[in-house]
């Protein structure tokens, strides 16, 4: 199983809005997939290069290459923080991305799907920069809608250029821009139009929307630009331009090489440099990408167009470049927005909720626990305080956390143990049946990617766990004592199955659980930071990595283990002050 998840830009701290997109998504499903004894490769990294990069170095008075360290080093400890189990995130700046970026460019080159072409290229008249695509806004000249990007319409999904808009402006200073004829290379995406229509008509289980919006797509493919006027970026590997201080391959095009060229840097980072190939020229291995609706375009036809030119399968044929015959995505797990008093998570507009704040002030699993049952999975969700808070005191603390405390508190007091069971009824039976059962239901929502519902199964075990306490009211068996037991071991399985099925979504809670019930060693592993040398003769860099393989969570129920040693348990969650639904912490933006 390849996971494959979206690059986060790296011009600044990511905001809850993005995680709700690639991170928690991807980290449930890798970690689901390592419990039910699949070999996973999650790999992705920070995306540095670009205009947008240079413009927010301007700003800050660094160098594009000083600020992409900066916040690299700030999204690598959020994403640690909230306990991605990435096998590697590394980053766009390293030799190894630059080498795998331009064998793909030479193969699609020599295969014919790449070709120069001259357009008019929009250039800010105050400073002589290009202006990338996505700082040009204007009104979209298909659907009128105003606020379209120079690259695409979010209103209609169509693919534009910044010459195409009407009353054209600039992001960064609202001057209008310049525009000017240069060459460029473009990737020849016509020449895809059969052999992606033929490819995307096999992907009938994909959500609805990420199929329908790419069908739309590839009606009218256009030639896209895969160079651009840029001083900052991976050089353009061919005569006359690889010398050219100017001419870079544009930002979009080696953020997707990404995947493939991080799955290359772990391969390279371990005993086998040729490992990699497993995940991508094995026909039997699988690709999941995960990401945000804004970025279907890029996976679902860019992408898997770079994938087919380089394999010599598009329209034209061809010969497979430097890499074999590489894989074509299984699925795209796209989720919608998670908006904020019905606004989209924007910085530049003052509506934003850094990670890195939220995980100071809540922690990691009340944050996953809130993306996974109440986030954007397909639907636009609006964020609000007030079902935060919500969620945090009545499932987590009020459901789960209480279930493990009493369920641990009652055997540690009265036994000091693991109860041992004796003569149990239907009322315990039903129970452990339903407990048991649960795994194939989870685990058939998790392999199709719903987590609201799989989540939400889960949590209705732990219901049905806490209603058992309660009819059986252990703490009034004080003179039958071996019916006090059982209920408590039944009780304490429960917990245990609950534990394994809510892992994917709370790992640190679970591992915290899976010592309560007197376990030891690494329950559910975490990712580690860690400071690597380049693979060329570029800087040393961080990296998130980590040790799953060791981690002792299976996907199915385990008996647990009478007379184990039990622990006076401590708060699994903290409770929230129910007025913090109101208005937030103090730092919580202000709605403009």
């Amino acid at each position: 199983m390849l996971t494959a998840v979206a690059w986060p830009y790296a011009n600044g701290p990511r905001h809850i809005g993005h995680v709700s997109g690639f991170g928690v998504p991807s980290d449930v499903f890798s970690r689901f997939r390592r419990m039910t004894g699949d070999r996973v490769l999650m790999v992705s990294g920070t995306d540095e290069h670009g205009t947008p990069i240079q413009v927010q170095a301007d700003a800050e008075g660094l160098s594009p290459r000083q600020l992409a360290d900066k916040y690299n080093g700030v999204i690598t400890r959020d994403l640690q923080g909230l306990g991605l189990s990435y096998d590697l995130f590394t980053r766009t700046t390293t030799s190894n991305h630059y080498d795998v970026t331009q064998q793909m460019f030479l193969s699609l080159f020599k295969n014919g799907y790449i070709v120069a072409k001259t357009q008019m290229g929009a250039i800010s008249p105050s400073t002589g920069r290009t202006l990338p695509d996505r700082y040009v806004e204007g009104t979209c000249p298909i659907c009128g809608y105003d606020g379209a990007r120079g690259d695409q319409c979010d209103n209609c999904g169509n693919q534009l250029d910044p010459a195409d808009l009407i009353n054209p402006r600039s992001r960064i200073n609202g001057e209008t821009p310049k525009f000017v004829e240069t060459e460029h290379f473009f990737l020849d995406l016509p020449a895809f139009s059969e052999s992606l229509g033929r490819w995307l008509s096999t992907r009938t289980d994909w959500r609805p929307n990420v199929l329908k919006f790419s069908a739309n797509l590839i009606e009218d493919l256009k030639p896209r630009a895969i160079t651009r006027d840029l001083d900052w970026g991976v050089p353009v590997p061919l005569d006359g331009w690889s010398d050219n201080p100017l001419k870079k391959i544009y930002v979009w095009f080696d953020a997707v090489i990404g995947y493939l060229s991080a799955s290359i840097e772990w391969a390279r980072r371990g005993p086998d440099p040729d490992a990699w190939q497993q995940w991508w020229t094995d026909p039997a291995a699988q690709g999941y990408y995960f990401m945000g609706k804004d970025n279907i375009t890029f996976h679902s036809v860019m992408w898997p167009a770079i994938l087919l030119g380089h394999n010599g399968a598009g329209d034209h044929g061809g010969e497979p470049g430097a890499f074999g015959t590489l894989n074509l995505p299984n699925e795209i797990v796209s989720s919608e927005y998670l908006t904020m008093s019905g606004s989209k998570f924007s910085t530049s507009r003052g509506t934003v909720i850094y990670v890195g704040d939220f995980l100071e002030e809540f922690g990691p699993d009340a944050l996953r626990y809130f993306i996974a049952v109440a986030g954007p999975e397909n639907q636009d969700t609006d964020f609000t305080w007030e079902e935060f808070v919500r969620r945090t005191n009545f499932e987590l603390a009020n459901e789960w956390g209480n279930l493990v405390n009493r369920s641990v508190s009652m055997a540690h007091k009265n036994v000091g143990a693991i109860p041992k069971p004796t003569a149990p009824t239907a009322e315990d039976a039903e129970l452990l049946a339903a407990s048991r059962a649960s795994f194939d239901v989870v685990g058939d929502l998790l392999r199709r990617n719903r987590f609201k519902q799989a989540v939400g199964e889960a949590m209705r075990v732990v219901s049905s766990a806490n209603k058992y306490i309660s009819d059986q009211e252990p703490w009034k068996r004080k003179d039958d004592p071996d019916r006090r037991d059982t209920i408590l071991h039944t009780a304490l399985q429960v917990v245990s199955d609950a534990n394994t099925l809510l892992t994917p979504f709370l790992p640190h809670a679970a591992q915290k659980v899976h010592e309560a019930l007197g376990g030891e060693g690494v329950w559910a592993a975490q990712p580690a930071i860690r400071t690597v040398e380049d693979l060329g003769d570029g800087p040393d860099y961080d990296v998130l990595t980590g040790e799953y393989a060791e981690q002792q969570a299976v996907w199915e129920s385990r008996p647990i283990e009478v007379g184990k040693p039990l622990q006076k348990p401590s708060p699994l969650f903290r409770k929230l002050d129910p007025g913090l639904g109101e208005d937030g912490p103090e730092w919580a933006p202000i709605q403009k």
